[in-house]
C-alpha cells in the first residue's frame, strides 16, 4: 500500500457541465416503521447537487411526475443551482424510495417507481456524465443511458456509481452483465464493498478492484463505511488505503453520493477528468495527482454522514476541515 506525500497539480477549472443521469425522487425516511420525514433524493441528484456546492456546473437528466413531489425536485435542484434537462418531468407520477433506518442508522430501501430517460443534451456540450444506482439496469431506461454513456466516453469522461439496490435489480446474475459493460466504458467506477458483496459474493474487493481497472477504468474506488476506502490506479500497481474523517455519524443517508460529488469536483479541479485530454491523463496519473480528489471525497462524505439525510457541503465547510487539518490537502 502507497501514501504519497506530493503535492497536488493546481486546479484546472472547466465551464462545460457535468449531466448527472439517473433517478431523482423522494426519500421517505422510516425508523421503527415511523415515517421521520420526506426529503428530495436519489442517487445522481444528490451528486448533482454535491457538485455544483463545490463550485461545477452540473445538470440532472431524470424522470419524475408533474406533481407535487415533482415539484419538491424541482425546486431542490433549483435551490442548489443545478439545471433540469428538459423532459425530466414526463412521468406518471414521481418516484419514492423508503429508507429504512436501523439502529446504527444505516438505510435500506424499497421503491415505488418507474424509470426512463428524456432527450439528453449533445454529449459534445458536457465536460463529463455521471450516473449509476438502477438507472443503468432498468428498463426501458437502462438502455437508452447505455447509449448515452457509449456517446460520452468518446466525446469526455464517464464515471460510476452501482449503488445497488436489492430490491430493483432482482439477483447479481440479472444485472452484472450491465453494471461491467458500464465499468468498462467509465473513466471512474466508485462502489461500497456491501455493492461489491452483492455483485460478487464472497470474491475479495481487493480482487474485483483488479477485474474492474483491467477492464478500462483509470481510477476505481471501493468505500468501506468506517474503514475508509480502497483506491486502485490503472497506471500504478499499488492500491491506496484512505481513512475516513472522524465524525459523529447521524445517518448514512447520501454519504457515497457525497463521496463521489467531492472526488469528481478534485478529480475535475486536477484536469483528470473533462475531456479526452483529462482521460488520458487519468490513465497516466500517479498519486501526488489524485490525492487531493480523494481526501475532498472523505471530507464531504464525512460532513454529510455528520447530518441527518443527504446533505451537500459547501466548498467553504471543506476549507474550514482543511484549516484543521492540512494532511487532508
Amino acid at each position: 500500500m502507497t501514501n504519497p506525500t506530493a503535492e497536488p497539480t493546481a486546479p484546472a477549472r472547466t465551464e462545460a457541465p457535468v449531466l448527472c443521469l439517473g433517478e431523482a425522487l423522494v426519500d421517505i425516511i422510516i425508523r421503527d416503521d415511523q415515517i421521520l420525514s420526506e426529503h428530495v433524493g436519489g442517487s445522481p441528484l444528490n451528486v448533482a447537487c454535491g457538485i455544483t456546492q463545490l463550485g461545477h456546473p452540473a445538470l440532472i437528466a431524470s424522470w419524475w411526475g408533474d406533481d407535487e413531489r415533482g415539484r419538491a425536485i424541482e425546486a431542490h435542484a433549483t435551490k442548489h443551482t443545478v439545471g433540469i434537462v428538459p423532459g425530466s418531468d414526463k412521468a406518471d407520477r414521481t418516484a419514492i424510495a423508503n429508507a429504512h433506518l436501523d439502529a446504527q442508522g444505516r438505510a435500506t430501501y424499497d421503491f415505488e417507481l418507474v424509470w426512463d430517460v428524456p432527450e439528453l443534451p449533445p454529449a459534445a456540450s458536457l465536460a463529463h456524465l455521471h450516473t449509476g444506482s438502477f438507472a443503468a439496469t432498468l428498463e426501458p431506461g437502462a438502455a437508452k443511458v447505455l447509449a448515452a454513456v457509449k456517446r460520452m466516453a468518446i466525446n469526455g469522461t464517464v464515471s460510476y456509481d452501482p449503488n445497488v439496490r436489492p430490491a430493483l435489480m432482482e439477483s447479481p446474475e440479472k444485472v452484472l452483465g450491465r453494471v461491467e459493460d458500464i465499468v468498462a466504458l467509465s473513466d471512474v467506477v466508485k462502489a461500497s464493498d456491501e455493492d461489491v458483496a452483492w455483485l460478487y459474493g464472497d470474491t475479495p474487493v481487493e480482487e474485483v478492484m483488479r477485474r474492474w481497472i483491467k477492464m478500462g477504468p483509470g481510477l476505481v474506488i471501493v468505500t468501506r463505511g468506517p474503514w475508509g476506502a480502497y483506491a486502485l490506479l490503472s497506471g500504478d500497481r499499488d492500491m491506496m488505503v484512505v481513512d475516513p474523517l472522524n465524525v459523529e455519524v447521524a445517518d448514512t443517508v447520501g454519504a457515497g453520493d457525497s463521496f463521489m460529488a467531492g472526488l469528481l469536483s478534485g478529480l475535475l479541479d486536477a484536469d483528470l477528468l473533462g475531456s479526452p485530454l483529462a482521460k488520458a491523463q487519468l490513465r497516466s496519473a500517479d498519486w501526488s495527482q489524485v490525492r487531493t480528489a480523494l481526501h475532498r471525497a472523505v471530507i464531504t462524505s464525512g460532513l454529510t454522514v455528520s447530518r441527518s439525510g443527504a446533505y451537500a457541503p459547501r466548498r467553504d465547510e471543506v476549507q474550514r476541515v482543511l484549516a484543521v487539518d492540512p494532511l487532508l490537502r
